[in-house]
């Protein structure tokens, strides 16, 4: 095929009782391989010829494409929403730990490029939906909290609505309630990626969400950050609310009992839906 967006792969959908997912693959031209992700749809999308808009749901920095539909603790919940919100919900697969941005340093790691340029587009040539920002929205939990407020900082011309669940506001593991041998990992795998970078304020790098909030004024773009008291993140999550309130953009801020588990993400994915859906036009 001659197409930049190829799809390779289309997988037997699996059928539910509010819808049905469809598991695709994606061939990426920017980083020579094929990506998986995962389409819910109402129940509609099948009777019509109606469009829908879209919510993309990002995985966390070890998870995969599947995670959001396998390991909430209440099964069904992503096609419940697609049900109640009559949106379709895709949710994409990316390498582990690569935070959804092009690394300056791997050509293998250039997950901004295939978010924007590769997956939407084809999303939208290849689906019924309304290929609009106005219809588009994107959330995620923890790597996907932070891939979704970048995403969205950087190209407000395509997102309505943005929103992050237990999200890594800061990519600065210093600020991690975690043990040394993971902190020094994920350190090891930044620099990898990005090379030495500044991480302290006032002039945070942009490959961390919190370097990225004056971007965030003036867009027309939707926002909310929920996290968990418990969490290793929080600190990072109330810094990015704290520069959020200096820089005067509006957003809703939520901080209720909870850590980085999956009951807190089920618990917190309807908020986040209800939320992103109110901006949504149909």
């Amino acid at each position: 095929m001659k197409n930049l967006f190829l799809l390779l792969l289309l997988f037997p959908s699996v059928l539910v009782a509010q819808g049905r997912v469809d598991t695709i693959a994606v061939y990426s031209p920017s980083m020579k391989k094929t990506l998986k992700a995962a389409i819910a749809f109402p129940s509609g999308y099948e009777k019509g010829e109606s469009r829908y808009p879209v919510v993309y749901l990002l995985h966390g920095g070890s998870g995969a494409f599947s995670d959001w539909h396998q390991k909430v603790t209440e099964k069904g919940i992503v096609n419940q929403l697609a049900e109640e919100h009559k949106v379709l919900i895709v949710t994409p697969g990316v390498g582990p730990a690569s935070y959804y941005y092009d690394s300056p340093l791997l050509d293998s790691v250039r997950y901004e490029t295939y978010m924007i340029q590769e997956l939407i587009p084809f999303i939208d040539k290849n689906y019924r939906t309304l290929a609009q920002k106005e219809s588009r929205a994107i959330t995620g939990l923890s790597m996907g909290g932070h891939g979704a407020i970048t995403l969205a900082a950087k190209h407000p011309t395509l997102f309505i609505a943005a929103g992050s669940m237990s999200g890594v506001m800061n990519i600065d593991t210093d600020l991690w309630k975690v043990g040394e041998d993971f902190r020094s990992l994920r350190k090891k795998g930044q620099i990898e990626m990005l090379g030495a970078i500044n991480y302290q304020g006032p002039l945070f790098n942009p490959y961390t969400a919190v370097g990225l909030v004056d971007q965030l004024k003036n867009q027309k773009i939707s926002l909310i950050i929920d996290c968990g008291v418990d969490d290793f993140l929080i600190e990072t999550n109330r810094q990015m609310h704290s520069l959020l309130m200096e820089k005067k953009v509006a957003h809703e801020y939520i901080e209720r009992p909870g850590a980085h588990t999956w009951n807190y993400w089920t618990e917190a994915l309807p908020v986040q839906f209800f939320f992103l859906s109110k901006s949504l036009k149909r």
